[in-house]
């Protein structure tokens, strides 16, 4: 259960003002069907976490407890440190001719599966024994980000104080993960 809380938290900060809330926005938009984009959303985010839990899954055997702790903290920093650059516009993917659903779905899993989230997920996913439930709770994590940016559209969405946001969120994500980094070199 851990694993599925921690990872809905992340996912809901490391989403806040990225590309994937921004890019859904604008597919929206584009096709006036909200539903459908929220669901290729949750599709393509849950396929994305999957893969991401799956490989944790598989590590986790090989780490110990500090360097599974060690690896979160990693991924922590990193993701923090990410959200402090600036956001550039997602590809809107205009010349994508395979249909509002599969555009959806494959340009949402494609900029979420590259996304520093997965590698939260991933590192949960090595410290849980249930790691399927990292990828439930980063799905549920960034949808709660995504439907409001899908429900607002792209231009309102984008009007919000999203980079505030985003650099409070990473600073956060700093924060935590150099306090950990120092609980798993025993540092503190």
């Amino acid at each position: 259960m851990d694993a599925l809380m921690a990872a809905l938290v992340a996912a809901a900060f490391a989403q806040c003002g990225d590309r994937t809330a921004w890019l859904s926005a604008i597919l929206a938009d584009r096709y006036r069907r909200p539903g459908l984009v929220i669901l290729a959303a949750a599709i393509a985010l849950l396929a994305a976490s999957g893969i991401a839990a799956a490989g944790g899954a598989m590590l986790a055997p090989l780490l110990t407890p500090n360097a599974r702790l060690l690896m979160l903290a990693l991924a922590l920093m990193l993701q923090g440190g990410g959200a402090m650059l600036t956001v550039t516009a997602p590809d809107p993917l205009r010349g994508w001719t395979i249909g509002p659903a599969a555009t959806a779905i494959l340009g949402l899993f494609i900029l979420a599966f590259g996304d520093g989230l997965q590698f939260i997920v991933f590192t949960l996913a090595a410290r849980s024994t249930i790691p399927a439930l990292a990828a439930i709770g980063a799905t549920i994590g960034s949808l709660a980000v995504i439907i409001p940016a899908v429900m607002l559209g792209a231009s309102r969405w984008q009007r919000l104080p999203l980079a505030l946001i985003r650099r409070g969120t990473g600073a956060l994500f700093l924060v935590a993960g150099a306090v950990m980094a120092l609980d798993a070199l025993r540092l503190i």
